[in-house]
């Protein structure tokens, strides 16, 4: 009977040895298989776990109104830094103004690589609550769309990179890069708080090798997705005030040096100005990609656009059909302001008009206002030019280790798609970064061409993005750090 029980304990000990041995095999060998796909899933994700709390954020961020005017984001960075410590994660705030924080946390990595930063602004622009369905303000769910002011613009992004932080920490993600989550302000134009103050003051605590932000779009057809696109560069704003003077007096006498008649005439010229076709390496990718995914007349339009004696024909289509491909062949001039006179039956000394000008990333600034001077030819008016706030930055490039990690992960996540690098007319804080010359990439949640064209976009009303785009976003996100940072 001993001998039986003895016998019996060794056989179940041994057992549960070779058991034990069994789930070590097993567990390696799943993580060998992850880390053999790219490190693309270190960890078995649940995604409606993602998408739960990701949409628990969103909601809530929307709900702090951080308008600019007058801002109000500390509020946002303080909820930041509780979501953050839950995994642990500390952070620091840096104002210039008290109610304008920035936040800036750090997972450090082993340091073998230099560090990425993920950044995103936590102001939103001003509402019409009067033109809103629903309140801007309220984080409201419906149909599977949330909506709210920075559903888009840009608080979308700072839930994905809040939420890649905590799972980053949460699943103890070996890192061979540190990685720094910059909450920034004042983005909406007053970047003097926000990302100047940073870089020109605590630059040693965001300095990365790369930079992912917004600025990027995906667009969605027929229920997949069929282009994803990645901002590399972008158009630099250099806004100008026309200044005509003239002689006052009764408007019931007509007068040759009549400011207003002046003015209408310089504008009239300007806007009509077709600047000079020009490429760069995004622009140049960006069209060529094009043409290969498209047919008929688009593909020949796509594949020409650097064809001299084609161009005058392609951008009058464009002018016409498509607003965003005349402006990136080219420094944009667009009249947006007229100020003139205080009466009608004055004819004012002055009068003003503002032109909002998007130049190429490498325009000779001054050399263009001497050309815009020519093409006005009017002595009586004064171009005077806005101050700038958006340093001249080169195009990230296309070939590096970052944009091909972009392009991996758009692949996996939307087979068949095509990766464009794009130039944004618009303008975002990464021309800061990259003005200190950090490669960094747009990257943007899926739309459809119905949603991109409609009022309910970045600072339209009823701004909403669907809640399976923030998954994918913050999914599109996380592959991507993992791809670039976690040690294999």
């Amino acid at each position: 009977m001993l001998c039986r029980f003895l016998h019996a304990t060794l056989f179940q000990g041994l057992f549960a040895y070779v058991r034990e041995i069994v789930k070590i095999i097993v567990t390696v060998s799943a993580l060998l298989f992850c880390a053999s796909a790219s490190a693309a899933e270190p960890v078995l994700l649940d995604h409606e776990a993602v998408a739960r709390e990701s949409i628990d954020h969103l909601t809530a961020l929307i709900q702090i109104d951080s308008s600019n005017p007058p801002g109000n984001e500390t509020e946002v960075a303080r909820y930041l830094q509780l979501a953050l410590a839950t995994e642990d994660i500390s952070s620091d705030l840096y104002a210039l103004e008290p109610d304008r924080a920035n936040l800036v946390a750090r997972i450090n990595g082993n340091g073998s690589k230099r560090p990425l930063l993920i950044m995103a602004h936590t102001d939103v622009v001003g509402v019409q609550k009067d033109k809103w369905t629903v309140d801007p303000f309220g984080g409201v769910r419906r149909d599977g769309w949330i909506y709210g002011r920075g559903a888009l613009d840009d608080k979308d992004n700072v839930t994905a990179s809040l939420i890649v932080m905590l799972m980053l920490k949460r699943y103890e993600i070996a890192l061979d890069r540190d990685i720094i989550f910059l909450a920034e302000s004042g983005e909406e134009a007053t970047p003097h708080v926000g990302i100047n103050f940073m870089v020109e003051n605590h630059w040693d605590k965001i300095a990365a090798e790369f930079a992912l932000a917004e600025g990027g779009t995906n667009t969605e057809v027929d229920g997949k997705v069929a282009t994803v696109g990645i901002e590399t560069t972008e158009k630099m704003p250099r806004r100008v005030w026309l200044v005509a003077r003239g002689t006052a007096g009764h408007g019931s006498r007509p007068r040759i040096d009549n400011a207003v008649t002046t003015l209408a005439a310089a504008v009239a010229k300007a806007g009509v100005w077709q600047t000079p076709v020009r490429l760069n390496a995004t622009t140049r990718a960006y069209f060529e990609r094009l043409a290969s995914i498209s047919q008929g007349d688009d593909a020949w339009r796509y594949a020409n656009v650097g064809d001299p004696d084609k161009i005058d024909e392609i951008q009058q289509y464009f002018l016409n059909e498509n607003p965003f491909h005349y402006s990136i062949l080219r420094t944009s001039v667009v009249p947006t302001i007229l100020d003139g006179g205080f009466r009608s039956n004055v004819i004012p000394s002055e009068a003003r008009a503002k032109l909002d000008i998007r130049m190429l990333p490498d325009e000779d600034v001054e050399g263009f206002y001497q050309e815009l001077a020519k093409v006005i030819d009017d002595s009586r008016v004064e171009i005077v030019p806005d101050d700038i706030y958006r340093p001249a930055a080169p195009p990230s490039e296309i070939d590096n280790e970052m944009f091909q990690a972009l392009e991996s992960v758009a692949n996996r996540m939307y087979p068949g798609a095509t990766v464009l690098p794009i130039m944004m007319t618009g303008a975002t804080d990464m021309a800061q970064v990259r003005a200190k010359g950090v490669q960094a990439y747009g990257f943007g949640p899926k739309r459809t061409l119905v949603e991109m064209t409609s009022a309910r976009g970045a600072h339209g009303d009823d701004e909403r993005i669907a809640e399976e785009a923030l998954t994918e976003l913050v999914l599109f996100l996380w592959h991507t750090v993992i791809a670039v940072a976690a040690t294999p």
